[in-house]
């Protein structure tokens, strides 16, 4: 799944344009390697690091959703780590 697309079903991003902006910044990295292009591919087992606020998220991917659906059902797709 695009690194994009999996940003705002997870609902990390409010809009899949913003999560395509912190690709583009170079924000955004895969088992720890900057991601530069909004169709990287991300995998179940994928640790993927990102900027909240002040802070850097990280998180492990558990299983690929399907859909952007409500908030406890993209929690429940990755681990906080």
């Amino acid at each position: 799944m695009r690194i994009d697309k999996l940003l705002w079903y997870l609902r990390l991003c409010k809009s899949r344009s913003l999560a395509q902006i912190w690709v583009d910044q170079g924000h955004i990295r895969i088992n720890g390697n900057r991601v530069t292009k909004c169709s990287a591919a991300v995998h179940s087992g994928d640790v993927i690091t990102l900027p909240r606020g002040e802070e850097i998220l990280v998180i492990q991917i558990e299983n690929l959703p399907n859909r952007r659906g409500p908030a406890e059902e993209a929690k429940s797709h990755y681990l906080c780590l």
